[in-house]
């Protein structure tokens, strides 16, 4: 019995309740069952006697006890206990718990997946690093984290889309070219511009598809040099990225708001609202009305729009777009955005706390990293991935809140001990894996039989129910944007599987010994195990191994 069919079946003795006239109220579409932090008290338990008391009218252990009789009743449901002032703990006999490994190995990839988020339409939002230098590792941990969100959102049935917002416009894409004419021409970094060799690889670049832009008056050759060194810039980006395995959806250019005339068009809307006042010869946004801590230039007095203008420009356009959710996820430099951001969904008609979610990700340091020889003054994340590699850098990223400041040693992330817990959790993977791969060499196949009810050892019973709440895991994570909630519930897993590991046997002791549908229903479990490590371990962006 699946946690599933377990919520389902207490929800079915709920309105056969109802229906012989026990109590009155209405039942909700979905009974929350959840593993009991004490094993001692059962595979599962569910609040709901307490939830439903009160508009019942009935004291909640008469009703939890009433629950109690008819759920007894039920096959594969061995007992039922009434605890504190109404719980109900939850005990299932061998087979019904054991039939969890068949449904998880059946259901492959799927497991997990489910439909929490169903309905929703989001555009998630992160990086959205300036096209004018190397990815660093500040933008890496945003870069594991929403790419690890977007993957829980859409497994949990949300229409997700990862997008890219492309920092084109402004002056610093004129240093940015400056930078690269004056690395062309041998001259000293102009002041506030880029240094660092990278520099000195555009240039090349660009020459070698414009040699005329060395004889070009500067604004001519500013505007020869800016696109092409941002495109190679933003090449390299994206490669970057794929090197990390994070893909967007949307690259969405920041100049193109401008050149579109969508700022203009934003300005223009949102005075339509009532929200958009003169002063000054500048042009405002009262924020103010919003909670935001003072009001907010869109257009200077000499007419430049600011960078402002472009973030409620961009708003709409993610708006009109269709998505009803937009997540920010910005870095710890960031925080007076939150309140910018939400009185712009607000100035927009949007409610602030259900169409817009910001979310800031604190620093991260990592001791042991290099700067960079090409940047100069930043670790870059190429480099953290020639070091580390991806799936030790993604996973220690991704088992931490956002919010928390992250101090990592990158040396103990590269070791393979039990005391790293991403090869903790990849170890596992791969042991089944061995597991089944010699089970195979002793003729012990699932095919041949499947016996839950020999699931009887209290590590296997422990196993299942972890198992088991994967699913709800998966949700809670998707739902409260928390990818760590992964990475911790797959340590547990891991741990649970070794001690499973080391009581039972899944292939015969030696060559004399038949082969049992013990051991071939514990090869349903291991295989379940590794399922489940597979589909949390892709859900973080990081591998699952056979072989280590």
């Amino acid at each position: 019995m699946t946690p599933e069919e377990l919520s389902s079946a207490i929800r079915a003795a709920l309105l056969e309740a109802t229906a012989a006239g026990d109590f009155t109220a209405d039942i909700p579409a979905e009974v929350r069952v959840e593993r009991p932090r004490n094993r001692d008290h059962g595979d599962w338990s569910t609040n709901i006697a307490l939830q439903l008391a009160k508009p019942a009218g009935v004291a909640p252990r008469d009703l939890a006890t009433g629950l109690a009789a008819r759920l007894t009743a039920i096959d594969g449901i061995a007992a039922v206990d009434v605890a504190g002032p109404g719980f109900l703990n939850i005990s299932l006999d061998a087979a019904s718990a054991g039939e969890l490994a068949r449904s998880i190995v059946e259901s492959g990839t799927a497991y997990g997946h489910n439909d929490s988020e169903a309905g929703h339409t989001i555009n998630l939002e992160f990086i959205s690093a300036n096209p004018t230098g190397p990815l660093h590792i500040g933008h890496t941990r945003w870069a594991a984290l929403g790419d690890s969100m977007r993957r829980l959102l859409t497994a949990s049935g949300a229409d997700v889309t990862a997008e890219y917002y492309i920092n084109d416009a402004g002056a610093q894409m004129d240093k940015f070219a400056l930078s690269v004419l004056a690395a062309a021409k041998g001259e000293p970094t102009p002041e506030g511009g880029y240094p660092g060799a990278y520099i000195g690889e555009l240039a090349a670049a660009v020459v070698e598809q414009r040699p005329d832009v060395l004889e070009l008056p500067v604004d001519e050759a500013v505007a020869v040099a800016r696109p092409l060194a941002y495109e190679a810039q933003l090449a390299e980006i994206r490669q970057t990225l794929e090197r990390f395995g994070v893909f967007f959806d949307v690259w969405f250019s920041e100049n193109a708001l401008h050149d579109g005339g969508a700022v203009e068009q934003a300005v223009a809307r949102l005075r339509e609202q009532g929200h958009v006042y003169d002063k000054d010869g500048a042009v405002w946004l009262r924020t103010t009305d919003f909670t935001d801590d003072k009001d907010r230039v869109l257009i200077r007095a000499d007419g430049v729009p600011t960078y402002f203008a472009a973030d409620a420009a961009y708003y709409l356009s993610k708006k009109d777009r269709g998505f009803t959710e937009k997540i920010y996820l910005l870095g710890a430099d960031h925080h007076g955005y939150i309140g910018r951001l939400k009185a712009i969904a607000s100035a927009a008609g949007d409610d602030a706390d259900v169409n817009i979610d910001v979310r800031i990700g604190q620093l991260v340091n990592l001791n042991g990293a290099k700067l960079s020889k090409r940047a100069g003054n930043i670790i870059e994340l190429n480099d953290l991935l020639n070091w580390i590699g991806s799936d030790a850098v993604r996973y220690s990223l991704a088992r931490y809140p956002a919010d928390s400041p992250l101090s990592l040693d990158g040396e103990e992330l590269r070791k393979q001990t039990n005391d790293n817990p991403v090869f903790y959790v990849q170890y596992a993977h791969a042991r089944t894996a061995n597991v089944a791969r010699l089970a195979g060499e002793d003729g012990v196949r699932r095919e041949d039989g499947f016996d839950p009810s020999l699931l009887a050892d209290p590590t296997e019973a422990t196993l299942l129910a972890t198992l088991g709440d994967f699913p709800r895991v998966v949700a809670q994570a998707a739902h409260l944007r928390e990818p760590h909630r992964v990475a911790r519930y797959l340590e547990d897993l891991a741990g649970r599987y070794h001690k499973w590991y080391d009581t039972c046997r899944v292939r015969p002791m030696n060559a004399d010994e038949e082969v049992t549908d013990l051991h071939r229903t514990r090869l349903w479990l291991n295989d379940a195990t590794r399922q489940v490590l597979a589909n949390g371990l892709d859900l973080l962006g990081v591998s699952a191994p056979e072989r280590m």
